[in-house]
């Protein structure tokens, strides 16, 4: 068969059955073959997007995200994608076409060294340089995508060696020389957690999204609930345990709660599981927290102290890790720390204040009390994702998705796409800001033509609220954020046939979620906010 169609063969072979992506010359051979197999194939309008959905399926499903474009500007629109993803360690198979194998290095059209553009951004990548290699590549690709720690691998693919034939035969088994993961924990460490939290007196663990790619959120919170040991969580672990769980605390970070930092600053013993305490995790501090000791467990060495002093390391899964732990019997006497943690969070409680136009907390709070208990909602990034990742209440099954670690405005839109059209039975909201949805606003098309069922909640606050408030802290005045000419958002929805409308203050808006409740396509919600609503 055609090397094309090996391609196709290997996907699915691994279980495939979307594909998002956008054609071009150099992957017509790949498109011919995807044309006449059952793969469905998800027409996105921009390559970035390709990415996003791709990864916005994988969250959801847990399944690794395929997305394929073609050679020079294809590929360069989803370098942002790819980037995305291996900041918060998301599986992706990413095929690209490439020129000419015999004309690669003589800048012909559309050539483009994507290989070694994304070296430092991609789990690993390859340039396809022998057809008859295709089906060990790929089964190799979706390997190291979804072990170890997991992230996105590319396959650049020149478009005369698709066309050549190859006789094809997949492998059954992956053995790559220098890669072996660590997974299982060393059991000296596990024995030296053991010992440490049973003389502890303010344990605390810090969950991450580790916690939630290694689908131990079951085991967390028994580990929790067994020895009775208060949890918080980063960005990227929200939804890790049930918010509703006597146990959980809150975010912590820069946007955090203060209450939930406080709990941090003030524990004998953090133990952080699944989190790579980046910078707005650790609010900047080098000593964070000033007097605990740091157990750190996490799938990558090269995490473990790296931001912060740790006395115990523990390199592994984290539901393998937590499930040793769990077996242990560890006497604990928390009872007074839970007491004080509550108090702190008793105390802290803010009202909710009105402004003449639409409150995004009050939004979120109500968003939580309707939407189901399995609900998926997307966070663009900006002040949109702070009130969604403090207000948005994580109960039962939900999934909160987010870019975490490259902050990618944009992203919101087209990963709602992917995560409705990986999990269909689920409600999804896709929350936004005015600037990142104009961002990614053709996936408006997108949704239309696939009839994806979603609701697109679109806080308009006429600019970039987070770089306006950061401007206000620090210095005399704003400056290029203001948006002095917006569309007419609900105008824009209805050129694409999706219903729309505007809510410009909180008594609205409860009517107007229930009717896309109900909507059998997508809806959107177009919600007016004072330009100066903050992100607490």
């Amino acid at each position: 068969m055609k090397a094309s169609e090996a391609v196709i063969q290997c996907l699915k072979k691994e279980n495939v059955k979307i594909v998002f992506g956008y054609p071009g010359a150099a992957v017509v051979p790949i498109y011919e073959a995807l044309r006449k197999s059952d793969i469905k194939h998800i027409l996105v309008r921009q390559e970035e997007a390709a990415g996003h959905s791709a990864s916005g399926y994988a969250r959801s499903t847990g399944e690794v995200g395929v997305c394929v474009v073609t050679s020079g500007p294809g590929a360069t629109n989803l370098i942002t994608g790819i980037a995305s993803a291996y900041m918060d360690s998301i599986p992706l198979v990413i095929i690209t076409g490439q020129v000419k194998s015999t004309l690669i290095g003589r800048d012909v059209f559309q050539e483009f060294d994507i290989t070694g553009t994304t070296e430092s951004f991609t789990k690993y990548n390859f340039l396809v340089r022998d057809a008859k290699s295709i089906p060990k590549i790929i089964k190799e690709a979706f390997y190291i995508a979804n072990t170890g720690r997991k992230g996105p691998v590319l396959v650049d693919i020149p478009v005369d060696i698709m066309e050549e034939n190859i006789e094809f035969e997949y492998p059954e088994t992956v053995n790559i020389r220098g890669y072996k993961p660590t997974t299982k924990g060393h059991i000296g460490q596990i024995k030296k957690i053991i010992e440490r939290i049973r003389v502890s007196k303010r344990p605390v663990i810090c969950a991450g999204g580790g916690v939630i790619l290694a689908k131990a959120e079951n085991e967390i919170r028994e580990f929790a609930e067994k020895f009775r040991i208060p949890v918080v969580n980063t960005l990227m672990g929200k939804g890790s345990i049930n918010e509703d769980n006597n146990y959980y605390v809150g975010l912590i970070g820069t946007h955090g709660f203060s209450y939930a930092n406080k709990v941090v600053e003030n524990s004998d013993v953090l133990i952080l599981i699944g989190a790579r305490a980046a910078e707005r995790t650790i609010c900047g501090l080098k000593h964070f927290p000033k007097n605990a000791d740091i157990i750190h467990i996490d799938i990558d060495p090269a995490e473990i102290g790296k931001n912060l002093k740790t006395r115990i390391p523990v390199v592994g899964d984290c539901r393998n890790i937590l499930l040793k732990l769990i077996k242990e019997t560890i006497p604990l006497e928390t009872t007074d720390w839970l007491n004080e943690i509550n108090e702190w969070k008793e105390n802290s409680k803010m009202k909710r204040e009105a402004t003449g136009k639409v409150n995004p907390k009050y939004v979120l709070d109500v968003i939580s009390e309707m939407l189901g208990k399995d609900a998926i909602l997307t966070a663009d990034v900006g002040q949109n994702q702070i009130w969604c990742a403090r207000n948005f209440n994580m109960v039962e099954n939900r999934k909160f998705l987010t870019s975490g670690g490259l902050g990618t405005m944009g992203y919101s839109l087209p990963a709602a796409v992917g995560a409705k059209i990986g999990c269909p039975d689920k409600r999804v909201v896709a929350c936004m800001g005015d600037g990142g949805f104009q961002m990614s606003m053709f996936e408006l098309g997108t949704i239309s033509e696939n009839n994806i069922n979603i609701i697109i909640l679109l806080f308009n606050n006429s600019g970039l609220g987070m770089v306006r408030e950061i401007q206000d802290k620090k210095y005399e005045g704003e400056y290029e954020v203001n948006f002095k000419t917006n569309p007419d958002f609900i105008k824009l929805a209805a050129a694409y046939g999706i219903p729309a409308k505007r809510v410009t203050k909180d008594d609205e808006f409860k009517g107007v979620f229930n009717e896309a409740l109900n909507c059998n396509t997508a809806f959107l919600i177009e919600c007016i906010v004072d330009p100066h609503e903050s992100t607490f």
